[in-house]
């Protein structure tokens, strides 16, 4: 008998992995999201520059776009709950560790290193492969509220960290923040992570080779794939473009007249918009063709560089796209991770999405500075601005014009049914 798994059984089930994989994302969110804040006594006790204290993000981009693809593989072989643990562990570790700082610049270094590394053995695709592997009627919506982890702590990072230092210092922030958040987190995998692949008791339930019979592309298969490469190049432009105005957005309102402090709410603003994007793209791409709202939403982006073109923008226009921004930007890697996982299947999804986290790394490292590189060309934002309209749509003309996903059969309905039934049953 065929067991017909819906989207609401999904949810009475696996609502915990979704909370456990949110979770981890906002803890792997806490060191970037504060770094802000933290400028400004670092800089006071030691006296580095600002290209000190923030190259950091530097490194680890650099490592993440190195270490992804593997980590990815690693992943598929062994599981989400088998790195999950103890990349929680270390990333608590590291984040605790920046208090230890000392004010010498190879400490720094070594330091961000370390983070580095913590942030690849808890990289996204453990947690979006996570819910993949226990959605599939509703996985658009479960993986717009696991990103909305991210902007959770986008949202929440820079208010406590704020209230932190004020109270018990930048080291003991650091501390608090790394423990506090981290116990949270490795609490909630303890209970509800299990892993979709690798070896485990609870795998007989379901089959014991369900790793080998996942449905998906082969690697080779993969790289030779339009479809996956029209993704890649969507998600990079718009890793570019959208964390370039993410780290200049400020400037950007302060050179038009809104005060520092008006600019600074509206970003976190937008952090809510953000979560706002996740949940409804994520149930609009349940009810509709995915890559027809992923390719609308991505999209949208090029008004919000319109409304911020020099002899255009206005408070009122600056407060409509930073709106827009954070509603369709915080959904980017969201729609990226499921359209992957829709194209490339689950067979290797880890791998595939290693791919793309390294795209990732590159736009999140190289945007921020050719928005300012811009500027320091032409004295305006304008140029960056211009790219960034044409950029965006150009980006979302890629994903809305994508053929159908494949419909995988490697693996018969009942079959996979019964498995993921087996897989939600885990879950207390």
């Amino acid at each position: 008998m065929s067991i017909k798994v819906t989207a609401a059984e999904e949810w009475r089930h696996g609502w915990a992995i979704v909370l456990t994989a949110a979770a981890g994302l906002s803890f792997l969110s806490v060191v970037m999201s504060g770094v802000g804040t933290f400028i400004a006594p670092l800089s006071a006790e030691f006296g580095w520059s600002r290209a000190t204290l923030t190259m950091g993000m530097a490194i680890a981009g650099s490592v993440v776009l190195l270490l992804s693809p593997v980590a990815g593989t690693m992943v598929d072989r062994f599981g989400p709950r088998s790195l999950a643990l103890p990349g929680v562990i270390i990333m608590t570790l590291a984040t605790a560790a920046f208090g230890l700082a000392n004010g010498s610049v190879v400490q720094w270094v070594f330091l961000w290193m370390f983070y580095a590394l913590a942030h690849v053995s808890m990289m996204m695709s453990i947690w979006t492969g996570a819910v993949a592997g226990a959605f599939d009627k509703g996985r658009g919506l479960a993986l717009g509220m696991t990103l909305a982890g991210s902007a959770v702590a986008q949202t929440v990072i820079p208010s406590l960290s704020t209230w932190l230092i004020d109270i018990v210092g930048w080291r003991h922030a650091y501390m608090y923040l790394g423990f506090g958040w981290g116990s949270i987190t490795f609490l909630l995998c303890w209970l509800f992570l299990h892993n979709v692949r690798g070896p485990s008791k609870r795998e007989s339930k379901a089959t014991a080779a369900r790793g080998a019979d996942l449905d998906g592309l082969s690697i080779a298969q993969a790289w030779r794939d339009p479809g996956l490469w029209r993704i890649a190049i969507s998600t990079l432009l718009l890793m570019l473009l959208t964390m370039g105005l993410a780290v200049h957005q400020i400037p950007i309102m302060t050179e038009s007249g809104i005060s520092r402090e008006t600019a600074a709410l509206l970003a976190g603003i937008s952090g809510i918009a953000g979560m706002a994007g996740n949940v409804v793209t994520g149930a609009l791409m349940d009810r509709y063709r995915a890559n027809w709202v992923g390719g609308i939403t991505l999209g949208i982006m090029a008004l919000t560089f319109a409304l911020l073109l020099d002899g255009i923008r206005t408070p009122v226009l600056i407060f409509i796209a930073i709106m827009i921004n954070g509603y369709s930007a915080g959904t980017k890697l969201q729609i990226c991770g499921y359209l992957t996982s829709r194209y490339g299947g689950l067979k290797n999804y880890g791998a595939i999405f290693g791919f793309m986290g390294s795209l990732i790394a590159i736009g999140g490292a190289l945007g921020p500075f050719l928005a300012g590189l811009a500027y320091d060309l032409t004295g305006s934002y304008n140029l960056f601005v211009i790219v960034g309209m044409v950029g965006c749509f150009v980006a979302g003309l890629l994903i809305l014009t994508l053929p159908r996903c494949p419909e995988w059969k490697s693996v018969p309905a009942k079959r996979r049914d019964e498995d993921r039934v087996a897989l939600l049953e885990d879950v207390p």
